[in-house]
């Protein structure tokens, strides 16, 4: 799947400092070297999640663990797969993306960019809630649009065809966005992704904030800067599609996977109702029905 990608480092090699890389020559974070590295990657944020999938592998040839990032290659019915936690929030994926792009397009021993650069397939699979009042628990939600208020995307240097600015402009002037929370961002998932693996799942927008509570509108002791977000929300929709859930990761996912030339894609098993006020108790048979969808489509 080699892509024309261009080439986005100027320099002819990457220092020590900025490409870090453990003893044994692996990277740093992720601890894998390219020849562990599957073409299609399924990210999950909790570590124990990788055993929930490779338990599915037909074999596994890799298994590596270094802090929350576990890591399990395998095949699954001939398919070669690499699942990933990647622990939680959007600084964890720019960690786990950056060097899983490493993995593939630098060579590490010369610490130089491949003269042909390829793209994985990077799918997440995770948990959310939902932002309308007819989602079941225990239902599956697509990210076919994000709109991250982390921030995460102005620290780069972004291909203006990945961002959906018109997306972006509806959201700021309906949500009376405010000023000095961070500046929302749009992308779009991958259509190829979207139409092999998603066709039949609901589709939506999925917002992605910086952390748990106050970042998504709950309040526990601190008060909030503006309390009415979550008030208007639901109400927003944008080419007949309504903001579904929130969650913390796919605004990474998709703002760096797609600058990068990747293929990506998030689809997320509800386990919380936030207009209903619902929690799911117990999720592992819903989740391990996407798994298990998501492998066979893959």
């Amino acid at each position: 799947m080699n892509s024309k990608q261009p080439n986005l480092k100027p320099e002819p090699s990457f220092k020590a400092s900025e490409l870090t890389l453990a003893d044994d020559g692996s990277l740093y974070h992720i601890r894998l070297f390219p020849e562990e590295l599957a073409d299609n990657v399924i990210l999950v944020g909790d570590p124990k999640r990788v055993n929930l999938v490779s338990d599915f592998f037909d074999t596994v040839e890799v298994r590596k663990e270094n802090r929350e990032i576990v890591t399990h290659t395998g095949t699954y019915k001939g398919k070669r797969i690499t699942a990933m936690s990647t622990g939680m929030g959007v600084d964890n994926l720019d960690i786990v993306i950056t060097e899983l792009d490493a993995c593939r397009n630098i060579d590490l021993k010369e610490r130089v960019l491949k003269p042909e650069l390829s793209s994985l397939n990077l799918v997440r699979l995770g948990t959310t809630g939902a932002m309308q009042k007819d989602m079941d628990i225990n239902s599956f939600i697509c990210s076919e649009y994000v709109i991250g208020i982390d921030g995460m995307m102005w620290f780069y240097k972004n291909n203006p065809s990945v961002t959906e600015d018109e997306l972006q402009r509806n959201f700021v002037d309906f949500m009376q966005w405010k000023a000095p929370l961070p500046t929302p961002y749009a992308v779009k998932c991958s259509q190829n992704l979207l139409q092999k693996i998603a066709f039949d799942i609901p589709k939506g927008i999925t917002v992605t904030a910086p952390g748990f509570y106050g970042p998504q509108g709950r309040q526990i002791r601190l008060p909030l800067y503006d309390d009415t977000i979550n008030d208007r929300l639901p109400d927003f929709s944008y080419n007949s599609k309504k903001i579904t859930n929130y969650e913390m990761e796919t605004s990474s996912l998709y703002c760096l996977g797609k600058n990068l030339g990747h293929n990506v894609l998030t689809i997320c098993n509800v386990i919380a109702n936030r207009y209903q006020g619902t929690f799911a108790k117990d999720y592992h048979e819903s989740m391990g029905r996407l798994i298990q969808t998501v492998l066979d489509r893959i």
